[in-house]
């Protein structure tokens, strides 16, 4: 009997400790926010991946050959890009850029990042794409961040 109830708890633990992370998770996933400490040579890092100053928003995307979300979010970015005056699209592979994306700390695909005219990055979303309304709201805040300096 003492190992039946022993069991139960074992299950009972896991499945609320994936519960949690799935949570967790969930409400992490594609919300564009802002980016954590930036390094020091982060904007060298963007400007080799093709970031330049002056452009006022950049949309850098980190994306692998086989992820079905990254084709969303290139889709996404490309027609806000299209939209939208002075913004900018660059799709990176990520398995062809390791050393940037390890400097950027990039975990998953896909990964964008909202980087403004200085090149600072100023959002950044990680996983399902975010939805249009937000993605447009980000531009915005870039755009309007950078007009009042």
């Amino acid at each position: 009997m003492p190992s039946e109830l022993t069991g139960i708890v074992v299950v009972a633990a896991v499945v609320l400790a994936a519960t949690a992370f799935g949570l967790v998770r969930r409400a992490r996933d594609g919300k564009l926010r802002p980016p954590d400490q930036a390094s020091t040579s982060e904007r060298e890092v963007l400007t080799r991946l093709g970031v330049s100053d002056g452009t006022p928003v950049t949309l850098l995307q980190f994306s692998s050959a086989f992820c079905a979300p990254c084709r969303a979010t290139r889709a996404l970015c490309a027609s806000v890009a299209a939209e939208v005056d002075g913004v900018r699209h660059i799709e990176v592979d990520a398995e062809s850029h390791l050393d940037e994306v390890r400097a950027l700390g990039i975990m998953r695909t896909p990964t964008l990042l909202v980087v403004d005219a200085t090149g600072r990055v100023v959002r950044r979303a990680a996983g399902q794409p975010p939805t249009r309304p937000h993605l447009l709201a980000a531009v915005g805040d870039a755009m309007t961040a950078e007009s009042s300096r």
